[in-house]
């Protein structure tokens, strides 16, 4: 809980998913594959601009149309077979009170057997769409972690979750804000090129000691 509390101290509360509603924020968690979100909000806003960000509009559109609206996303072949795949398990199960009706461990399972959709995907859609209690595992996550030295980069999605589910109480509020705080710490500070002045860990972070005093050498 440390790091939750020193992120939470210098950002303060992200109030994620930006969606305006559980579907909107399912098409979301499938446009943001392998993509910055600032592409992703681009094809949202097509969407909404055509009247298309609902299922029924999406199965009923014509493919070119779908990949031409959600184009700035990138991938936008395959993106757009994966939001008709998600629109028919949307609509196959009644919605989003339908699926809530749904136990965490047999939605889980329905989520991954759709094309297009990972752990990641799921578990996002599970924690932000659903209010399923799951701890949402990405490569921000690994990143961090790791270099604060609490496991390897290369440690399974499960292992990681269930490292998390060990150490921090179950709590819908606990698990979307955290997620979104690594989201926000990982693009202030911990990118790819770590970025350690005024970093919220750097007190806590083996990493950033180490390129602390090797700056002093």
């Amino acid at each position: 809980m440390q790091v939750y509390e020193l992120l939470t101290a210098h950002y303060g509360e992200q109030h994620w998913w930006p969606a305006e509603s559980s579907f909107e924020m399912m098409v979301g968690a499938i446009l943001t594959q392998n993509t910055r979100w600032e592409n992703v909000e681009d094809a949202i806003q097509n969407l909404k601009n055509a009247n298309m960000l609902n299922p029924e509009s999406i199965l009923a559109s014509d493919i070119d149309q779908l990949e031409k609206m959600i184009r700035p996303s990138g991938f936008f072949r395959q993106k757009s077979r994966r939001l008709v795949e998600l629109s028919n398990f949307f609509l196959a199960h009644g919605g989003t009170h339908g699926l809530k009706q749904w136990s965490i461990q047999s939605l889980r399972v329905r989520l991954l057997d759709v094309h297009g959709i990972g752990p990641e995907t799921a578990d996002s859609i599970l924690l932000y769409a659903l209010d399923k209690p799951l701890f949402v595992v990405d490569a921000y996550t690994k990143r961090i972690f790791s270099r604060l030295g609490m496991f390897e980069t290369a440690m399974k999605y499960d292992d990681v979750q269930n490292f998390f589910f060990k150490r921090i109480p179950n709590s819908l509020q606990l698990f979307q804000e955290f997620h979104a705080l690594i989201v926000k710490h990982a693009k202030q500070h911990c990118s790819s090129k770590p970025q350690c002045d005024h970093c919220p860990l750097f007190n806590i972070c083996i990493t950033a000691g180490e390129i602390d005093r090797l700056s002093d050498l």
